[in-house]
């Protein structure tokens, strides 16, 4: 009975994290309860280290981190769930099943992180805090890397509110997410102090609050230009969104026709100096279009002042590509991005699952990638940088447009359809991953979605505009260009996340070696 309830413990705690990416009663990030759910995990593992029996430490260890991270992955993106069984068909116990099966095999890292820190954390707090949270966001960066990548609700993402929004800027979501897990760690050491270790409970509570109310230091003493000297002025815009049903999207007559004509139609009458629509807005091949609908659209805006960033699918029968075209004055050609990290079964099929993907019916399966940092769409002074749907989620790769500080974008621009997922916390939790990237690089961040969220987002990560979610209209709002590279910019365009990866690897390197330190000095 005391298992049962310590394990539905972790579940709960596990939950707590994943509502703290997005909040399921209003989408908003709750910072305060993304550091309390870990710190519960966090106290749990500092009562195992206390056991004098170190095996069956990290054996418990293991399972307490690999619970809870199955509770906070599956609680986070349980909304796969919709795309396979309501718009894929696949049935809903292996749906079910699949959303687990995911969940408990990303959670492996953080129970490996779990077991590694009962098993080699030194007897000082503060080497104890260094090593949770290296542990910590090693299995995060792990989670963002191996077998192409799914950080979706990294737990740094609640904090684009808050106190350690301030870290974004210098350290980028992973390292908000390592300050977080050093907190919750001492978090964790003033419960356990709570006892009778009175001034234990002082200094890790002190430590915590400096972590805290560090942010404000550290915009005190940063060296940047003047705000105002960054901006590289208003561009005005229309942000479409359709609200195609994803059930009648490639439906010819339904959503397919639904979509050209309302796409086509507000295209044609738009005045904003650039219109944006959704991800394949226009849901069919150039040549499955009716004869002249794109050579109407480029003509449209050829010969006007005016330019369209259109998605739509590009291919030839045997190569495709997730697109946008920009359609402008002055253009020989249109200027084009092809998506370039992939959705695994969703546009690409990885190896050995072929027969997975062929129990769902959904269009569109192969893919293939576009290049990394592709040069941006050059209007009205602004360097605007696509990207397209999850896309957002990998900071490290949209760190590579700002390697020449010249060229870097000032404006990033996602264009997305996550109607796959209905009306879901999705649509919160993809708001809260953009407003991470504005944050980190501190430009806009405009979003182009179907049914959610339509948005702008400034470069300090505040929605300023918004279209309501599961609506059909068009967004007319204006951005701010910035220029300048933040700290994080610099380093990440230029080592990707190794330097987070270095830090975290030479700290759990070196426990080990304190550990088998204090363990001759108890013999001795």
């Amino acid at each position: 009975m005391k298992t049962l309830a310590r394990a539905l413990g972790f579940g709960l705690a596990g939950l707590a994290q994943a509502a703290s990416i997005a909040a399921p009663w209003n989408g908003q990030p709750l910072w305060w309860l993304q550091l309390i759910s870990l710190a519960v995990l966090a106290w749990q593992l500092d009562a195992l280290r206390e056991r004098t029996h170190p095996r069956p430490a990290w054996r418990s260890a293991a399972l307490y981190g690999w619970l809870f991270s199955t509770a906070w992955l599956c609680g986070t993106f349980w909304w796969l769930f919709v795309s396979m069984h309501t718009y894929g068909g696949l049935a809903a116990p292996l749906a079910a099943i699949a959303v687990l099966a995911l969940s408990a095999a990303l959670s492996l890292y953080y129970a490996a992180a779990a077991a590694f820190y009962v098993a080699f954390a030194p007897v000082h707090r503060a080497g104890a805090v260094l090593l949770f949270a290296a542990a910590w966001t090693l299995a995060e960066l792990l989670r963002n890397s191996l077998f192409t990548g799914f950080p979706w609700g990294a737990g740094g993402y609640a904090h684009v509110d808050g106190p350690l929004s301030a870290y974004a800027p210098w350290l980028g979501v992973y390292g908000v997410g390592a300050v977080a897990a050093a907190i919750a760690t001492l978090l964790a050491a003033v419960l356990r102090a709570a006892r009778g270790g009175k001034r234990a409970m002082a200094l890790a509570l002190a430590l915590a609050l400096v972590l805290l109310g560090a942010p404000a230091l550290v915009a005190a003493v940063r060296s940047a230009p003047d705000d105002a000297a960054l901006s590289r002025g208003r561009l005005e815009l229309a942000l479409l969104q359709g609200n195609i049903p994803q059930d009648e999207k490639f439906i010819p007559s339904g959503g397919i026709a639904t979509a050209l004509q309302w796409y086509g139609e507000q295209l044609q009458r738009a005045t904003a100096p650039l219109v944006i629509t959704p991800e394949t807005a226009l849901p069919l091949l150039p040549t499955q279009l009716p004869p002249g609908y794109l050579d109407a659209i480029a003509a449209r805006y050829a010969n006007s002042k005016q330019t369209a960033i259109v998605g739509l699918p590009l291919g030839d029968g045997r190569v495709y590509t997730n697109t946008v075209l920009g359609f402008g004055p002055g253009r020989s050609t249109p200027y084009r991005y092809d998506k370039h990290h992939l959705v695994p079964f969703g546009e690409f099929v990885p190896g050995l699952f072929r027969w997975f993907t062929d129990m769902m019916n959904i269009p569109l399966g192969d893919f293939q990638s576009g290049g990394l940092a592709q040069p941006p769409l050059m209007w009205q002074g602004q360097r605007i940088a696509p990207n397209i749907c999850y896309e957002d989620l990998f900071g490290d790769e949209i760190g590579a447009n700002f390697r020449d500080e010249a060229q870097a974008p000032t404006v990033l621009l996602n264009v997305s359809n996550i109607a796959w997922f209905g009306d879901t916390v999705a649509i919160d939790q993809h708001l809260a991953i953009s407003r991470m990237r504005a944050l980190e690089f501190q430009r806009p961040m405009v979003r182009a979605t179907n049914t959610g969220a339509t948005a702008v987002i400034d470069h300090r990560g505040r929605v300023t505009h918004a279209l309501p979610r599961l609506t059909r209209g068009v967004l007319v709002a204006s951005v701010e260009g910035r220029s300048a590279l933040t700290p994080y910019a610099f380093w990440v365009s230029r080592f990707g996340l190794w330097p987070l990866w270095g830090l975290a690897l030479a700290i759990m390197a070196a426990a080990p070696f304190f550990t088998q330190r204090r363990a001759s000095r108890a013999a001795a």
